[in-house]
């Protein structure tokens, strides 16, 4: 276990947690920031990314298990990303659609900031979120997060804007 929060355990995704991102990430409306539902393979990619960001950062997006149930509902952690012209720490986060609006992305963020701030000593963190997700942005201002910038990412043949909010240590 990476973290625990009042209700939740942040733990490093492994090969076993396929199904439970497959129910995630092969749902149209949970995905459609990204354009659409992933495929298996481009799960397995997703999958594989993540354990090979665990082996060269030592962190990455982590299941995010319900104590109640120890189900995955899904992941959030931190993942360096491209921005510009530079790489920047981000807090990204992604549930399965039966979990929103209970509050879950809220509370496996605020732990992830404190992390990043925490362990990583880091100076600023953030989260880069496309500028139709409404419920995301508001995960990031909940967060104690502030609108700094936005960009145009290109992604699976799309001109996608984002915004980027951030978190500055004290």
């Amino acid at each position: 276990m990476i973290l625990e929060t009042e209700r939740l355990y942040l733990r490093e995704i492994n090969q076993d947690d396929f199904q439970s991102l497959c129910r995630i990430m092969q749902d149209n409306e949970t995905m459609y920031a990204y354009e659409g539902a992933f495929s298996n393979e481009e799960v397995q990619e997703w999958l594989d990314r993540q354990i090979s960001r665990y082996k060269e950062w030592n962190f990455g997006l982590w299941a995010v298990i319900l104590k109640e149930t120890y189900e995955m509902i899904g992941q959030c952690g931190l993942t360096m990303q491209p921005w510009k012209d530079t790489q920047v720490l981000e807090i990204g986060y992604l549930f399965e659609r039966l979990h929103w609006h209970k509050g879950y992305a809220t509370e496996a963020a605020k732990a992830c900031k404190k992390y990043a701030f925490e362990v990583l000593e880091a100076k600023e963190v953030c989260s880069i979120i496309r500028d139709t997700n409404i419920a995301s942005q508001n995960v990031a201002l909940r967060n104690g997060m502030v609108l700094t910038d936005n960009w145009t990412k290109h992604y699976r043949g799309v001109d996608m804007p984002h915004f980027r909010y951030t978190a500055y240590s004290e």
